[in-house]
């Protein structure tokens, strides 16, 4: 009997990295973060991700090493409950059930039994007050346990992980909320209060602590952006402090050096400061890093360090501030104005990234490919200064051209807009600037879609524009041979426009012969060979929102939403009404690959989605409360295969995939498969595979997996050498429990003996005879004895050739073969002792 399959609505690709510090593993080999859900563990060396560790419910707040044992990972989250894990292996080992929504978490490696916790007083996310509390871990056995045992350490504490630090060996712990710093020491069970200069300022905030692992330290990071380090704090009244200053902002984040030799410090200016020997004047910077420094954390080795950044990256810095890897995740900015596309070419998801740029984001392998730059202006981080920004954009079919749209609004109403044309470059694997049209339109442009069109028809490629001013206008692409130069632009080819009035909306038909353009309240409906207007709709109250023509058999369907809530669907054929429901619709998305429409429609505080085809008015699927809030905008994404879905329920799933961004910039996406059956089984063995550590054992297997690779790709199957396996060297070492194992000395020599290449074909037995007589025999053997022995071997070399044919690799000289028996004698006795 097959499971039923069961649609859920999933975070995927493009979740928050940034939201709190990343953790690197003891050998620094791995980096793990947590990202929505989700925990990721990513390699340092090639920046893939290797595993998802999925189990938690709410959005994952932190993660920490077990400092019990490092190979284990400890994961916070607001479903109210720690999960250890196997990080290795991706294994959950154990699941605390807290019951309250956890912000922060502190284990201390001297302190097994207990931990450290903030949690909301009223269980809510949303307001304080905030505590800290001692959680005790039970020793219950199972993987889900009940930990309910808490004791009160601080109250009043903030929300934020960066305000709470515990000391040096767990002696005490440090908050900072709004212009008081308190110090708590659990032995003395005393109670500290300090603030700067006994005034309680709003420059004087505090914004985060850091703790010296070393000595009696505290480093505190403030609003005006000044650290201030604090010293004989034990003594309420002999605290001392001094201080430090770069930041023009808010210090954003702290943290020490393992050996607490230098400070790091991060803020707005997306600059790195390490401050070394608490001095304000040895100070080195690691500048340009792109955009704010939100959280700083460093390898247990001290061999690297990571920021994470307001853009979503984390980027890896060795600790001599030289940059190593960057992992990029999906950039979001506060508003997605050009909406969600899909790249033809690369099926990547493309969308505003940086300010000025498009980014193309793979969903796939959840990375940024690339950020396109299209402003081509330098960005300047100040708050409240009126930049120009990238409004819309639009890709062809075939993904050869790209338009974008830019503008800036003066303040005395004057527009600044360009329009821009990128072709895409074979060479560059990019796209480059082709065409700048300055000011388009007189008033902002609404909506801009290409022309729909094959590539074995012979069309040129349209471009039509709709704006504010009342008009929409196509644009052509014009060829100019002028001798041997070619010179390819774009020009205006016609004007159109309907009683003045506002141009809201435009799109072109499956087969490009028709053209839909809404003016305020009136849908219009153009031939794209001769631009004639062809018919009006105007049937229902409202202000045309959205429109789209149906797909393949419901080619014939023209859909529009109105923003007093109808959606309506007209027959191109008859010209009527064909049908019309009042959903409140506020995204309406075909799907290119079939005949479904995805209608999103908002009420209260939710979003319900609808999957229908024109021709039939009752719902195919329908999805309650798939978000809180809005949808601000949907796509569908092509599959490169078809996915087998088993429901006819959910077959509208199965050509493409469907993704759409809420209204706090997450991506989501319907799905009946987890995050880690996508995570493709060849890229996670790739990813493994390159963070191998150089050893002779890798060098060895290594090479061996290359060479059969090879061999595989070239149609020559590798000759199978079981030598050493048949060893019983090889047998004792792997088969043989370790309590029973003879001593390595004895051992050690058939091993060895058991790699070399025999004289003759030789039972395994008459090996391991002659091996422990050779053991036994005088180590002074005279030369002539050993030219003797030689000898032999080279008389007897043509009847072993004969044997074994081509399996055996060439003939070693003289010297190596006296090498091998000289190391073959030698006493590995020592081993046993160790």
């Amino acid at each position: 009997m097959v499971a039923r399959e069961q649609l859920r609505v999933v975070r995927c690709g493009g979740s928050w990295l940034s939201g709190s510090r990343a953790v690197f593993s003891a050998d620094s080999k791995y980096l793990l973060c947590a990202s929505g859900d989700y925990v990721k563990v990513y390699s340092t060396a090639t920046e893939e991700c290797l595993h998802v560790l999925q189990g938690h419910s709410n959005i994952v707040t932190g993660v920490q090493l077990n400092p019990q044992n490092h190979l284990q990972l400890y994961s916070w989250s607001l479903d109210g409950t720690i999960k250890l894990w196997d990080f290795m292996d991706g294994i959950l080992i154990k699941t605390l059930v807290v019951g309250f929504k956890l912000f922060a978490f502190y284990a201390l490696a001297g302190s097994e039994n207990s931990v450290f916790v903030i949690i909301s007083k009223d269980n809510d996310e949303r307001s304080g007050p905030f505590q800290l509390a001692s959680l005790k871990i039970p020793k219950t056995p199972g993987q889900e346990v009940e930990a309910n045992e808490l004791e009160l350490i601080l109250d009043g504490v903030s929300q934020s992980p960066k305000c709470t630090a515990l000391g040096r060996e767990g002696e005490y712990v440090v908050s900072a909320y709004g212009s008081h710093l308190v110090v708590c020491f659990f032995r003395k069970k005393k109670l500290y209060s300090f603030s700067v200069d006994g005034k309680s300022r709003i420059s004087d905030f505090f914004t985060c602590v850091a703790c010296h692992p070393k000595e009696d330290c505290i480093a505190s990071g403030h609003s005006d952006g000044k650290i201030r380090l604090w010293r004989n704090f034990n003594h309420k009244k002999d605290y001392t402090y001094s201080t430090m200053h770069w930041h023009h902002g808010e210090v954003m984040d702290l943290a020490f050096t393992v050996e607490g030799t230098s400070l790091l410090s991060g803020g707005i200016e997306s600059v790195l400061v390490q401050w070394r020997d608490g001095s304000d004047a040895k100070k080195e910077f690691l500048p340009r890093l792109g955009s704010t420094i939100e959280h700083i954390s460093v390898s247990p080795d001290g061999a690297f360090l990571c920021t994470s950044h307001a853009d979503n990256k984390i980027i890896i810095i060795h600790s001599n501030l030289k940059v190593s890897t960057v992992i990029q995740g999906l950039s979001r900015g506060s508003d997605v104005k050009a909406g969600l596309m899909v790249d033809p070419r690369t099926k990547a998801l493309v969308l505003n990234g940086k300010p000025g740029h498009l980014q193309f984001y793979s969903l796939q392998n959840d990375k940024q490919l690339y950020n396109l730059d299209i402003v081509q202006q330098e960005y300047i981080h100040e708050h409240g200064l009126n930049q120009i920004e990238l409004v819309k954009a639009a890709f062809d079919s075939e993904g050869n051209w790209l338009a974008t749209v830019e503008q800036r609004q003066g303040s005395s109403s004057d527009l600044e807009m360009y329009m821009k044309l990128w072709a895409y470059d074979e060479q560059k694997q990019s796209f480059t600037l082709n065409t700048r049209i300055n000011m388009p339109h007189e008033d902002c442009v609404t909506a801009m879609c290409f022309r729909c069109t094959d590539a074995s028809e012979n069309i040129s490629p349209t471009l039509v524009t709709a704006g504010n001013d009342g008009h929409f206008k196509v644009w052509m692409l014009l060829v100019d041979n002028d001798g041997e130069n070619q010179n390819i632009t774009w020009a205006c080819d016609f004007v159109g426009s309907y009683h003045n009035y506002q141009a809201t909306n435009c799109c072109f038909s499956e087969d490009g012969s028709l053209l839909a353009v809404s003016f305020d309240k009136i849908v219009t409906v153009w031939d794209s060979e001769l631009w004639d207007l062809k018919c009006t709709f105007c049937h229902l109250p409202g202000t045309i929102r959205n429109l789209c023509f149906g797909r393949q058999s419901c080619s014939k369907y023209l859909l529009g939403t109105t923003n007093t809530g109808f959606l309506c669907c007209w027959n191109l054929l008859s010209c009527t009404l064909e049908w019309s429901a009042q959903l409140n619709v506020i995204v309406l998305q075909p799907d290119c690959l079939s005949e479904n429409i995805v209608a999103v429609s908002s009420h209260s505080a939710y979003s319900d989605v609808f999957v229908f085809k024109p021709c039939e008015p009752q719902p195919l699927c329908i999805h309650r409360k798939v978000c809180r809030g809005q949808v601000r905008c949907a796509v569908f994404v092509p599959r490169d295969l078809p996915e087998s879905i088993h429901s006819e329920k959910y077959q509208w799933l199965s050509q493409s995939q469907f993704y759409f961004l809420t209204e706090t910039l997450e991506l989501m996406t319907f799905s009946t498969k987890s995050p880690e059956e996508r995570l493709t089984p060849s890229s996670r063995q790739l990813a493994v595979e390159e963070s191998f550590p150089m050893t002779p054992f890798y060098l060895l297997l290594g090479k061996h997996q290359q060479q059969n690779k090879e061999a595989t790709e070239t149609g020559r199957l590798p000759i199978q050498k079981n030598f050493a396996q048949e060893s019983p060297a090889v047998k004792e070492l792997l088969h043989t429990p370790a309590h029973v194992l003879p001593s390595a000395s004895f051992l050690c020599p058939i091993f060895i003996n058991s790699l070399l290449i025999s004289k003759a074909n030789k039972s395994t037995t008459e090996v391991a005879n002659e091996v422990e007589m050779e053991s036994d025999n005088s180590e002074n053997e005279s030369e002539e004895e050993e030219d003797t022995e030689v000898a032999k071997m080279d008389s007897e070399a043509p009847q072993a050739t004969d044997c074994l044919e081509d399996n055996i690799p060439p003939k070693l000289s003289k010297e190596q073969e006296k090498k091998l028996r000289q190391l073959r004698k030698m006493d590995y006795s020592w081993a046993s002792v160790l």
